[in-house]
């Protein structure tokens, strides 16, 4: 039977300096069936993540900014229930841009079918998705990883954080430090992620915490997050570091110890995955391998249908989730 509606999540507003869930509104709308070379996919995951956030402030110029009273897009996974292209048939498992939604017609050259005997659905919007390319952007290519070096990841319970750990220690890092909320995921870093050294960023400052899991000074840095730990990396970096600013979240004002950069000859370069897309293929062959193994172990946070979107994105940018954010469409 046809579906006649769905749902979706639709900005109702610009947030202030806080997002609200009153900033989202849900809001039922008709099904139209696919066109020729079009397909319409039931949308059975979708992603949230701090880049998001971003894209509500006015004047963002590196991706699309979202519009008061349109609905919402992002990375998403879904089966395809009605089809007018011959090479994504009725029944395909696919990935593509519209998520925030129940139901999304696309043209067939914007979905990506996917190969779920290698993996799940849900492993393809977070290790196997931009979150784990951008983990290994970071430590390949951003600030390269190399054997030997003492690695310092921020926000390392996170998506992005949790992998890169990680694979820096499967390029040889003689240490890796991992920085997280909260003693509970302070645990999982070492436990769960393998990680040598936990920071537990609430419980005393980074920078003194940082001076003793690495009394010797650190080579590289992930940073998830900028503002303090930012700081402490660059204090407690050795000369001709290497910086990777992924994300900075937690960032108010720039870093007070910036001349140690040049002091310390310190190389620092920013990150913005969509122009490391051609990687994928390369990142892919490698982590399906790392996931089978038990090289990459990773772990999920879900919330359960469209309306809790909103949710899941405030517990994202407030720290809630463990390894990747996802919400569930189809139960």
């Amino acid at each position: 039977m046809a579906q006649n509606t769905g749902r979706e999540i639709r900005l109702r507003s610009l947030p202030g300096e806080e997002l609200r869930a009153a900033d989202f509104e849900l809001v039922e709308t008709p099904v139209r069936q696919p066109g020729t070379g079009q397909v319409l996919v039931r949308n059975t995951w979708m992603s949230v993540d701090p880049y998001m956030r971003v894209r509500m402030d006015p004047g963002v110029t590196f991706l699309p900014p979202y519009q008061v009273g349109q609905v919402l897009d992002g990375p998403a996974t879904g089966r395809v229930v009605a089809s007018g292209a011959a090479e994504v048939p009725v029944g395909a498992a696919v990935r593509h841009w519209l998520g925030w939604r129940e139901f999304a017609r696309l043209d067939a050259s914007e979905v990506e079918v996917l190969d779920t005997s290698v993996a799940a659905e849900p492993d393809y919007l977070g290790p196997l998705g931009t979150t784990g390319l951008t983990a290994y952007v970071a430590t390949t290519e951003t600030a390269p990883v190399r054997p030997g070096d003492v690695v310092f990841v921020s926000a390392s319970a996170g998506a992005v954080g949790s992998v890169a750990g990680q694979l820096a220690r499967e390029f040889g890092a003689a240490k890796v430090i991992g920085s997280a909320g909260g003693p509970v995921k302070a645990r999982k870093l070492r436990e769960t992620f393998g990680f040598d050294a936990a920071i537990d960023h609430r419980s005393a400052p980074v920078a003194e915490q940082l001076d003793v899991a690495a009394p010797d000074g650190i080579d590289v840095y992930i940073d998830n997050v900028g503002g303090e730990q930012l700081e402490a990396a660059i204090d407690a970096m050795r000369a001709g570091g290497r910086i990777a600013l992924v994300g900075a979240i937690g960032a108010h004002g720039g870093p007070e110890n910036y001349f140690q950069m040049a002091a310390k000859e310190i190389t620092m370069r920013g990150l913005l995955v969509g122009l490391h897309l051609d990687q994928f293929p390369e990142y892919l062959g490698k982590a399906a391998n790392w996931l089978r193994d038990g090289t990459l172990r990773t772990e999920t946070t879900v919330e359960h249908g469209i309306e809790r979107a909103p949710q899941a994105l405030l517990g994202v940018l407030s720290g809630a989730n463990t390894g990747k954010m996802l919400v569930r469409l189809d139960d």
